[in-house]
This record gives C-alpha cells, structure tokens and sequence, in this order.
C-alpha cells in the first residue's frame, strides 16, 4: 500500500469515529434526562400504574430520540460503505503496469487505434508489432555485442544463433539506416556469417565519447523513431521485416 493510500485509509478510520463519537454524544441528555436520575426512576416505580416496561420505554420523547439515533448511524454505515466502495475503485484505477512490457506496448498501441475513428481495422497487423516486439527482446536480451573502439567511435560485432541470429539481421541494419546522420554520427551495417557488424563514427571529439559510452544498446535505443515505427506497423503500413 502506498503512502496515499495509507493516508486516505487513516482519514476513512478517523471521519469513521469521529462519527460515532458525535452520535454518542448527541444521545448522552436522552440517556442523563431527569426521567433516567435515581430519583425519577423511584418515583415512576412508586406510581400504581406504571409498570417497569412503561418506565424502560421513556416515554414518546425517549423512543423519537432512539429513532434519530438509529437513523444516524444507518446513515453513517451507508456513508461508510459507500467511502470503501469509493477507495476499492481508486486502488484499481491506480494500477499502471500490465506485467510485461510486450504485453503493455501492445496494449497501448490498441488504446490509440480505438481512439483513432480514422484507424482502418482491415489493415490492422498487431501479430506484426507482436513479432517486431520478439526481436527485439531477442537483439536487446540474447545478441552477444563485442565492442571494438576504432578512430572516429566503435566497431560492434552483433552475433548470435537461431531465431536471435533472424532478429539481429532484421533490426540492425534497419536501425542504422535509420540513424544515420543522428548527433552527427557516421552509421553503417555489414552482414557477418552470424550476425551484423555495426560501426558508429564522429568528427567531434565530444561525440566520439558519446558513442563510446553509449556502446551497443545505448547506440540500438537512441533516436525517437521506434514509437512511430510501432503505430505505422501495428496500422499494417509496412509488413514485420523492414
């Protein structure tokens, strides 16, 4: 339970019996009114009439006092109830993550498309995006990247084996093309018997720094295109691939 949380349960608990208290203190002249002193109560009892049940009741002004009060506290429990109803549904409005981050991407891309009335449900490839999200799970998680500094940057050996040797090919030399030029940078791809051999370079002696330690997943995560590239592939724009 987060701090917010506890301090709005606290409030609840203490509105609650600051309630009762209010309740209890409202019913305290009923309870001391001069019909309940010892005195009264031995003068009822000497009167031939009046029976002991005659004397528990109170009278008329007794019993509307025990039907205000029970009013009150109907009236409290029903606030109250409705408090946690309340609090129930800001805890699950306050629930962000989906529990895994393929999962949430997705999730977030089907929420803008059924905002979009423009958005053309027989183009719509989400197994695409799903397949483009596997990749880079694979490139990003399983790829093995050796590191070589050369004059002007780095040199990467991207390899691996299997499905993560498929998703290599397909994701970097795509993402070169794409951030060629970026901070000024000298991007390029070549194809490796296992994988794909990426090379950063710069002029400025700053950002030759910057490519160094940035290394092979900073250099695979910089630029702003992969959302856009997201939305035009799960909108079937251009197939799983590119």
């Amino acid at each position: 339970m987060s701090t917010m949380q506890r301090k709005v349960w606290t409030t609840v608990a203490v509105s609650a019996i600051a309630a009762a208290a209010g309740i209890a203190l409202s019913s305290a002249p009923f309870a001391a009114s001069p019909a309940d002193t010892p005195a009264a109560a031995t003068q009822g009892m000497g009167h031939p009439g009046m029976s002991m049940g005659d004397h528990a009741m109170g009278g008329q002004g007794g019993s509307m006092q025990d039907m205000q009060h029970d009013s009150k506290m109907s009236e409290m429990m029903q606030q109250h109830h409705q408090m946690m109803a309340h609090m129930q549904q800001m805890h699950g409005g306050m629930l962000t993550m989906p529990g895994q981050d393929a999962f949430g991407a997705i999730q977030e891309v089907v929420r803008a498309l059924e905002a979009d009335p423009k958005t053309d449900w027989a183009k719509v490839d989400l197994e695409a995006l799903r397949q483009h999200l596997i990749d880079m799970s694979d490139v990003t998680l399983l790829a093995t990247a050796a590191t070589k500094p050369i004059d002007g940057g780095v040199e990467i050996a991207v390899t691996g084996s299997g499905r993560t040797l498929a998703a290599i090919q397909r994701m970097v030399p795509a993402h070169a093309a794409e951030i060629n030029g970026l901070h000024g940078w000298s991007v390029k791809s070549a194809s490796l018997t296992d994988g794909v051999l990426l090379t950063v370079t710069s002029t400025d002696p700053k950002e030759i720094q910057h490519i160094r330690g940035l290394g092979f997943i900073g250099i695979l995560v910089s630029g702003s295109h992969h959302q856009l590239h997201h939305m035009a592939m799960a909108k079937g724009e251009f197939p799983h691939g590119r």
